[in-house]
């Protein structure tokens, strides 16, 4: 596959850019920098030199004068390297630096404050459907996610699975003694699988992968901090209903969610197709949120008597709630949450996605198919535009 324009945009500044594995870090970075200081820590001999002797990244980085920038790969494996790019900032106010990462737990664990605001934090996300233009096909991005290392392979089913086992059980958990236990962590990947798209029970979970409680709540610390995974809270502005409390789960990439959840002649399609679908749109507007870089959030609504709405967006120059129905046809009790949320915030846009292929307008809610509107979804334009309303 050739390479693909991203829809990311880089500060001016020096700055973080975390993200998944695979989403095209280190690609989007040399093809941008073709003529930058690249530090590759995966490679062993070079995290080896600069483990031994961090003040190494002094010298180097002095050879190669003040103007050129420096890019360290996956900053989290030697945290260390910090404190002298912090050096290295004040002595020169315009040197710049880019430090990509696949983790924050080291960072966090070791209590680096990264860069003290020096250094802006931005973040990779898998594709999203208008960087693929006419390559998306809604299906494939169901099947095998959004992840540029899987979509660029040559069996991205047969990626998926070796993405998962190695680069997540291996060296991201195994090798960094995240854990001791790693057949319980896999039992534990399938279990919160089924929790994709909905409120995470931690008891469930626990009970579900035969492991405590606590040794769960520490595996879903470990899926945030390696990026892996993210939750949606409760928009609770100006309720006028009594509303749920707990925020949504989900795996970052429908292609690992769907790599992940266990399938038997006991599931039934849509309990793996409708989720899918779901966590298809969250990572599409999360990223859009992301991209924007306007203030906007992503939350979901969800009142004590059941009625939900799967995603709020809210901002400064945002209000719209979307419902994803993994559905060809509309039914009109379909329409109720959306109804409700209308009938609360009567400012808010009201969106239907569905799988089928025309556009109505049912209930004074527009209802558009949902491969259409993640084409039409790019951060310069505003939700009604990508909806076409």
């Amino acid at each position: 596959m050739e390479l693909i324009t991203r829809f990311f945009r880089e500060p001016e500044q020096s700055y973080f850019l975390f993200g998944p594995r695979g989403t095209g870090k280190s690609t989007w970075l040399k093809m941008r920098h073709d003529d930058a200081l690249f530090i590759d820590l995966l490679a062993p001999e070079v995290f080896r030199e600069y483990a031994a002797r961090p003040e190494r990244l002094r010298d180097v980085v002095y050879a190669a004068g003040s103007e050129r920038t420096i890019v360290i790969d996956e900053i989290q494996k030697l945290p260390v390297l910090l404190d002298v790019v912090h050096q290295l900032m004040e002595e020169h106010k315009g040197r710049r630096f880019i430090m990509t990462g696949s983790s924050a737990r080291k960072l966090k664990r070791s209590g680096v404050d990264l860069l003290a605001g020096r250094a802006a934090i931005k973040t990779m996300h898998p594709f999203m459907a208008g960087e693929l233009g006419e390559g998306f096909n809604l299906k494939d991005a169901l099947r095998n996610g959004m992840v540029p290392l899987i979509l660029n392979a040559p069996e991205p089913k047969e990626a998926l699975m070796a993405y998962i086992s190695l680069l997540y059980l291996r060296e991201e958990v195994q090798l960094e003694g995240l854990i001791r236990n790693i057949g319980a962590f896999s039992r534990f990947l399938e279990a919160v699988s089924f929790s994709h798209g909905s409120i995470l029970t931690v008891a469930n979970v626990s009970r579900e992968c035969q492991v405590e409680r606590k040794t769960v709540e520490g595996y879903l610390s470990i899926l945030d901090d390696l990026l892996l995974s993210f939750r949606v809270p409760v928009f609770t502005r100006k309720a006028k209903r009594r509303l749920s409390v707990h925020p949504k789960f989900y795996l970052f990439d429908t292609g690992v969610f769907t790599a992940l959840r266990p399938k038997g002649p006991l599931d039934n399609a849509s309990q793996i197709h409708g989720p899918a679908l779901e966590g298809l749109v969250a990572q599409h507007l999360r990223a859009w949120c992301s991209h924007r870089a306007n203030g906007c959030r992503l939350f979901f609504w969800r009142t004590r008597s059941g009625l939900e709405v799967d995603f709020v967006l809210y901002g400064e120059d945002t209000f719209w709630a979307i419902e994803v129905k993994n559905s060809e046809t509309i039914h009109p009790k379909m329409l109720n949450s959306l109804l409700a949320f209308k009938k609360d915030y009567p400012q808010a846009g009201c969106l239907l996605l569905y799988m089928g292929k025309e556009r109505l307008m049912q209930k004074g809610i527009l209802c558009m198919p949902c491969n259409t509107f993640l084409m039409a979804l790019m951060p310069d334009i505003s939700i009604q535009e990508a909806a076409g309303a």
